[in-house]
């Protein structure tokens, strides 16, 4: 809306034109970035970056990726991995469909079974 006074709008925290610029404040949104390990079946993560999701080392993690796709990962920690950042192998990365520098979503998976069988 136009102000009144017929002076400029000044930018301020709430300007809307901005808005995209900003960061999202999610702190669950992780960058996806190249597994030093070979493991299919790991996500490495920063110490700092599980605390503040509440992980653990060796819990299951859900990672969604682009179209909705998703895969169970386990959850390990290395200070190595920079803030913000998910270390992910190349398998998981094609299952995910997604590529270095993406955002995935992670969620902590409570309700998993031991698997059984391979298909």
């Amino acid at each position: 809306m136009a102000d009144p006074s017929g002076a400029a709008p000044q930018p301020g925290p709430n300007d809307t034109s901005t808005a995209i610029l900003r960061p999202k404040k999610s702190p669950n949104r992780l960058i996806v970035d190249e597994a030093t390990s070979d493991d299919n079946s790991v996500a490495t993560l920063n110490p700092a970056t599980m605390e503040l999701l509440q992980l653990f080392r060796g819990d299951t993690i859900t990672v969604r990726g682009k179209k909705r796709r998703d895969t169970v990962l386990i959850c390990l920690s290395s200070d190595d991995v920079e803030e913000g950042r998910i270390q992910v192998n190349k398998v998981a990365r094609n299952n995910l469909r997604v590529k270095l520098g993406d955002l995935v979503n992670v969620h902590q998976c409570l309700d998993i079974k031991y698997g059984k069988r391979i298909h």
